[in-house]
């Protein structure tokens, strides 16, 4: 039952043998909201194929701020903490497709069933990690420009889909910038004809240029989950 999931994938056939009777199929629209800050983490989410899912902090000011964006290598819930347990933050769609869920009890049942299941996800773990620190040092030093581009490839990478459904103002609001600064950016890519805009979203036009005025983070990311994880980083 694992397929789409680059994650599940990566276990031996026995191993999903004994994941997959707790697993099941959901289908989520862009923007629907898997966990609030608070909320207590029930289920796991594994993105599978083209669907993608972001970890957001919220902000005093109401701002929302991209921190991890989640596609078919990855889960979203109850990856670094055991069991259930409160949301520290938002999660939520970001590209509509399917999902395999499964309740946090199942999951540490099927760890409990399979070392090999249990390293999984503690390698993960630690993937996701490392994504978390990469984007705090990206968010601190790297101009809007080279952020811009990276997320942009890194949406394109995950889906396989250089259709992209985000508007200027919620690229400004998840990068947490303004919404001028942001528009100033897709004007830049636009006369360079590496993207153009549409109503509600954004075509990339040519992926492999975008990607020179990206910065290196991905990259640096990729790099450790071929350590830990070879094979599960999407291409």
């Amino acid at each position: 039952m694992s397929e789409g999931s680059n994650l599940l994938a990566a276990l031996r056939e026995e191993d999903r043998a004994v994941l997959d009777p707790y697993l099941e199929t959901c289908e989520f629209q862009a923007g629907q909201i898997l966990y609030e800050p608070g909320d207590t983490v029930d289920y796991c989410h594994l993105p599978c194929g083209h669907a993608v899912g972001s970890f957001f902090v919220m902000l005093e000011s109401g701002v929302s701020v991209e921190t991890v964006m989640v596609g078919r290598e990855g889960a979203l819930g109850g990856i670094v903490s055991q069991g259930r347990m409160p949301a520290y933050a938002r999660s939520c769609v970001m590209h509509e497709g399917q999902f395999y869920r499964i309740s946090a009890v199942d999951l540490e049942e099927a760890k409990s069933q399979s070392i090999n299941i249990r390293h999984l996800f503690a390698r993960y773990a630690d993937c996701l990690m490392a994504q978390v620190f990469q984007s705090v040092a990206c968010n601190a030093i790297h101009t809007i420009e080279q952020r811009a581009a990276k997320w942009l490839c890194a949406a394109v990478e995950r889906t396989g889909d250089s259709d992209i459904a985000m508007t200027q103002e919620q690229l400004a609001s998840m990068m947490g910038i303004g919404r001028s600064y942001a528009s100033r950016v897709i004007q830049r890519f636009k006369h360079d004809g590496l993207v153009k805009t549409r109503r509600g979203g954004l075509d990339v036009l040519d992926h492999d240029r975008l990607l020179l005025h990206a910065c290196s983070c991905n990259e640096l990311v990729r790099g450790h989950f071929e350590t830990v994880l070879r094979g599960v980083y999407p291409d």
